[in-house]
């Protein structure tokens, strides 16, 4: 522990950095009491008193051409950003994933002498690989989450500590469905169905009517059938609130906000768009379907840029088509609905249970306490003497 008078900055691009920004702002004021904390932050961020510029929902924004609507505000709050932080220069800055907004940020405050830490690689082992090279020139280190990406950065020298998942951290290897259930207070004999079509606007605007249409296919197969969709603000609500009552389809549809995690644990399958919340339905031990749209000049180019074999982090991680990921065209009703049915029946039998053990393995190999273990690292990167 320090007494130091530390002034940290900060910035979160959406409700998953959100997650990790606030786990490892809380390790840092253990070590650092007197610090304070400033730049973009999510409401998990602010709870652990992170002082927020502008709004987190600012820079949610997914896609190659989605961007260019948002460019020119996208460029103010980062331009506004840097003036700040050359004003007022912290000790260290630190960008959590949104590696578009957050390196052009970093590189402005590194070469002013300022120390930079990227947490969550960009994917370079998947699209754009001399990204590093830019990556190198505007950090002091990165901190990944994944185990592979390690060596990518070794390969380059480029400074880089893998802390594991946060995520993993929290959530149990064996997960308690019972208890989840009791929680949520869902029937015994109700089958439960988890969708989450996405954090960002676009992305329900584009998954939420397939993703219904399909649940209305799996109706009449389905007894006691239940949908729970968990968002992550008040906003989502009201987008899908909105959807609900427009169309009033004929399900049994609840919406939360918050509790993804407990959502997904209580059901007996997920229906997700591709994300981080296809990480957590893997640590919550759950079978799924992975959908993602894009616009179409978008995906044309993604085609060309995009050389990893899967996206489906699950997938990703095990290196093997563990679940089924549907994109573009074939995101529809007939397609997901097909895949879900023997997900909603067929439970505990070997496949389930062999791909059970998969996901155990894979959350043993994150579960490396994150939070103390990326706080030591930029502790150690403060420390350090020019």
């Amino acid at each position: 522990m320090s007494d130091k008078m530390l002034r940290i900055g900060i910035v979160a691009g959406e409700s998953s950095g959100d997650i990790l920004a606030a786990g490892l702002i809380k390790q840092l004021k253990k070590l650092y009491p007197n610090a304070t904390f400033e730049g973009i932050a999510g409401p998990k961020m602010q709870a652990q008193g992170c002082q927020s510029l502008f709004d987190m929902e600012e820079l949610s924004v997914m896609g190659l051409v989605e961007v260019l609507s948002r460019l020119r505000r996208l460029m103010f709050v980062r331009k506004t950003m840097v003036n700040h932080f050359l004003a007022n220069p912290p000790d260290v800055f630190i960008g959590v994933d949104a590696p578009d907004f957050n390196l052009g940020l970093a590189l402005r405050l590194k070469e002013q002498g300022i120390k930079t830490v990227q947490y969550v690689s960009p994917t370079v082992w998947a699209w754009r690989e001399k990204r590093i090279f830019k990556i190198a020139k505007a950090t002091n280190l990165v901190l990944s989450i994944f185990p592979f990406e390690k060596q990518v950065y070794d390969k380059h020298k480029i400074p880089c500590e893998f802390v594991g998942h946060t995520m993993a951290d929290d959530i149990a290897i064996k997960p308690d469905k019972q208890q989840a259930r009791n929680a949520l207070k869902i029937k015994e004999n109700e089958v439960v169905l988890a969708m989450l079509p996405g954090s960002r606007k676009r992305e329900v605007e584009t998954l939420l009517d397939v993703f219904i249409q399909s649940c209305l296919l799996l109706k009449s197969d389905l007894k006691k059938f239940k949908v729970l969709i968990p968002v992550v603000n008040r906003q989502r609500k009201a987008q899908v609130d909105e959807y609900i009552q427009t169309h009033q389809p004929d399900l049994c549809i609840q919406v939360v906000i918050g509790h993804a995690r407990q959502v997904m644990i209580a059901s007996d399958a997920v229906l997700l768009a591709s994300g981080t919340a296809t990480l957590e339905a893997m640590l919550c031990k759950k079978n799924m379907v992975v959908a993602y749209k894009l616009s179409g000049l978008t995906y044309q180019m993604m085609k060309w840029l995009y050389k990893a074999k899967y996206f489906a982090l699950p997938n990703v991680l095990a290196d093997e088509k563990l679940i089924p990921e549907l994109l573009q065209d074939d995101v529809t009703p007939q397609s997901i609905s097909q895949l879900l049915l023997p997900m909603l029946t067929i439970q505990n039998d070997e496949a389930q249970q062999t791909l059970i053990s998969k996901f155990e393995t894979l959350h043993a190999s994150l579960k490396r306490d994150a939070d103390v273990q990326s706080a030591a690292a930029v502790a150690n990167l403060i420390e350090q003497q020019p």
